[in-house]
Order: C-alpha cells, then structure tokens, then sequence
C-alpha cells in the first residue's frame, strides 16, 4: 500500500523577514521513505530495481583487504554493489536525465572505503520502457560492512515538493549577520522560542533552511564541514545536488519537518522511528550525490555531511 506524506508549513514566511533570501529559495522534493512491499516498477528505497537480466550487474572493484572480518577470496574479488534507491521521473520531475532516460538507480558498495570512509557509489540513468525482461534475483554482496547500515530496509516513497532555502553556511556576510540578528526576529511578529535568543541562527537551520530526511534537489546539509566548491571534472561546471541519502528524516529542536502523519510516533516513539529506511551514512551523517548540471552523463561526485 502507498502512503503520503505532508510537510507542516513553515512557522512563517523567512523572506518577510529577510527579503534578501528570496531569490535563494530552491524547490525539493522530499522522498518520505517508508517500509513496505515496493515492486520492481516503483519508485523505491532499497527494494527490486527494474533491472535487465541481460545487463552485467554493477560490482565494486576496490579491494577490501583492510575489511578484516572478510575471507580472502570475498576481500580480493569484486563485491556486488546494493540498491539504494529507484526513482521514476514521473514521480520525481526535479531529475534532470540524459536524453531518453526516465529512470535513475542509485547502488553503492556496502563498504566504508578509504580515505572518506564512505560507500563508492553508481548512478545508472536508463528508459524503464525499455525493460522487458527482467532479472529474477540480483547477486548479494560478498562483504557488508554494517549490516544495520548499508542493506536499506525496503521502502516505498511518498514524493513531496517543498520549498528551501541555503544552509546558514552558504549565506553571504550580510546575509549571515541578518539571520543572527536576534532584534529581526523579535520584530518580525514570529513565534520564535527564547530558547534561540542566543543564536537565532540555529531556528533559521532547524526549521526554515534546507529540509533534512532523503530528498531530490533541494540545498546542501553543510555542516561536518564548511561549505566547498565542487566542480565537474568533465567539463569544470559547478556540480549540483542531485540525491540527499539520510541517516535519519527529522531533527532538530522544534518538530518544524516532521510530516504531519509522523507528529504522534515522533513524540510518543523510539528513536529509531525518525529513520524508517535503516540507514545510517558514516555514522550518522548524509551522503550527498551531486550532478553535472551540463550533462548528466559526466561523472557524479559524493560527500559526506
């Protein structure tokens, strides 16, 4: 059974506030993973991808020798890589595919790889009407690092366009010193808790910025480190984001992300509820997948935030 998902809104409109924000404002599409049943032609996390038996499958041909829990046939061979997730553009328009393409399957390695101690990741962009014979079962990886981490729990999605604004960190000088201006806040006829007076900036980045949880598009989670340049090693264009892939789906002091449907378990249940996929990226982090807005066909590029 499919499921939906509806973002509260915004405890009040930022750029009233801040007008300089508005030309910042970047749609995103929220994915709402949720445990269930997805099938091969649905848009999914770490369910069946609509795969062509015919095609090799993709496997992670960095050596695992450091992986000590490994034998050494499983360290030295290739390791088939999982699937992390399937998006249909006709659920997720903000994708912007190579010609021909409506379909993206993201996989990665199981594997925390040196030197970022992250999962190496494969995007493949294909036409789903152009599979007509399926592969039955996919090979399983050999090694799993965190079996609690990398191997997502199967979930269907509920797509939601919502609006955002660029992490505190992306903000420009002036940009900045407004946002940390508790006396803007004060004056803006908000509801904001006393509890931010100190820094005011922290409301901005829990409930107005950039959403947490899986999403498309969208701005940046920054924050494990400042904000860096990333650029197409193609064609030397700025790189965009493409996918967020959540360690969980909600944070921060006030409930401000937490969808409507969701209000009663995240107060009431464990922790464990804001991350209903099961991943958790580097320990707690966010990986995030970045494009060539020249080309999608030029290589991808990751980060952990």
């Amino acid at each position: 059974m499919k499921h939906s998902r509806t973002t509260p809104p915004r405890p009040l409109d930022v750029t009233s506030v801040f007008p300089d924000l508005a030309p910042l404002a970047r749609e995103a599409i929220r994915l709402h993973p949720r445990p269930g049943a997805p099938t091969p032609y649905d848009s999914s996390v770490g369910g069946p991808f609509l795969w062509p038996a015919d095609e090799p499958w993709p496997h992670c041909g960095e050596q695992h020798g450091w992986w000590d829990e490994a034998t050494d046939e499983e360290r030295e061979g290739p390791n088939p890589m999982v699937p992390v997730v399937q998006l249909h553009l006709r659920d997720v328009p903000l994708l912007r595919p190579p010609a021909g393409a409506d379909l993206l399957q993201v996989f990665w390695c199981p594997v925390e790889h040196k030197p970022d101690f992250k999962p190496p990741t494969v995007l493949v962009w294909r036409s789903a009407e152009a599979v007509t014979d399926l592969l039955g079962t996919p090979p399983a990886p050999a090694v799993v690092e965190y079996d609690d981490c990398y191997l997502p729990v199967p979930c269907l999605l509920a797509p939601e366009r919502v609006t955002e604004y660029p992490n505190y960190l992306e903000l420009n000088p002036e940009l900045q010193l407004q946002v940390a201006d508790w006396s803007r806040w004060a004056t803006s006829g908000a509801a904001v808790e006393d509890f931010y007076e100190p820094c005011p900036q922290e409301f901005y980045g829990d409930a107005l910025a950039e959403a947490p949880g899986w999403k498309v598009g969208g701005w940046a989670p920054w924050g494990l480190t400042d904000p860096v340049a990333l650029c197409c090693e193609t064609c030397g264009a700025g790189m965009a984001p493409l996918l967020t892939v959540a360690s969980d789906e909600w944070d921060g002091r006030p409930p401000a992300w937490v969808p409507f449907e969701d209000r009663e378990l995240a107060a009431t249940g464990p922790a464990r509820s804001a991350n209903p996929a099961g991943v958790q990226v580097s320990r707690g982090n966010h990986l995030q997948l970045y494009v060539c807005p020249e080309s999608p066909e030029h290589p991808h590029t990751d980060l952990i935030q």
